[in-house]
């Protein structure tokens, strides 16, 4: 007789507005900038992407018609100088981003047993080293097309609306998590189906659609209000501690901009 598989639940996160404070989409605009790969008026059309965002959200239309505009600009970018200006300033840029209440929340699934997963819209290229800077054991996440170490404007896999429960699905079989038992967080109406895949699902930040969902579905809301910022004093005996202790030295990272907007390819892919 077959013995039941022991079964354990996990803690599925977003990222933008979720577990930092702002788009990862637009947060390395700046050292773009500085590298030649945006002009000064691309870094203001940013500036202005990302106040809006953070004032108001941004809903499925705008994010796709933002996404369009910077598949367009990024296609063709070397990825060896993109990775560059994002190590240079990775430190600087994504330590204080990431709210405090996310972190303490992040240790309090991992002393539960639980393994941390993010799964987002974003880039691998962006989304992996910040999963490896709070200690995540698995990143879902948007990758693109390179060819001749340059970045083709296409898309490899898209983890964007329902196709985050999709993923979540196939990672809990192949990692043994069972949904039921795993909670799961975010900021945007389009991450409905994530949070209906899991049986502890909970608004961080939420937008007004998001709002309207966990209060007909009674999920509970949490506001995340304090980014953690660089005088902060992290413990350096906490895994999260020593990671950022060590984050300079990540050359992994390759750029927001770069590899989270390209998720509209994935539409016209779809409909060819």
């Amino acid at each position: 007789m077959e013995q039941p598989v022991d079964r354990r639940g996990a803690a599925f996160f977003d990222l933008d507005k979720t577990i930092i404070a702002k788009s990862s989409t637009l947060a390395f605009s700046r050292p773009f900038f500085a590298e030649g790969l945006l002009s000064r008026r691309t870094v203001l059309r940013s500036a202005y992407a990302q106040f809006m965002f953070a004032v108001s959200g941004a809903d499925h239309d705008q994010l796709e018609k933002m996404r369009a505009y910077l598949t367009q600009m990024v296609t063709g970018w070397e990825v060896a100088t993109v990775r560059q200006a994002v190590a240079e300033t990775l430190h600087s840029i994504i330590e204080p981003l990431v709210y405090d209440e996310a972190v303490a929340l992040i240790a309090e699934h991992r002393a539960a047993g639980r393994d941390i997963v993010i799964v987002s819209a974003s880039g691998s290229e962006v989304v992996e080293p910040i999963g490896d800077l709070l200690g995540a054991d698995v990143v879902v996440a948007t990758t693109l097309v390179v060819e001749d170490g340059r970045y083709t404007g296409e898309i490899d896999r898209y983890a964007y609306g329902p196709h985050k429960a999709e993923a979540m699905v196939e990672l809990a079989d192949e990692r043994g998590y069972d949904l039921a038992a795993s909670y799961g967080y975010s900021d945007s109406a389009t991450d409905v189906p994530m949070l209906e895949a899991v049986g502890h699902p909970f608004a961080v930040n939420p937008d007004r659609a998001l709002r309207r969902a966990a209060e007909e579905n009674g999920w509970p809301v949490l506001e995340f209000r304090r980014p953690v910022a660089l005088t902060s004093p992290l413990r350096l005996d906490t895994p999260v501690g020593k990671i950022l202790v060590s984050a300079a030295g990540v050359g992994a990272l390759a750029g927001a901009v770069v590899a989270a907007v390209l998720v509209s390819g994935r539409r016209s892919r779809s409909s060819a």
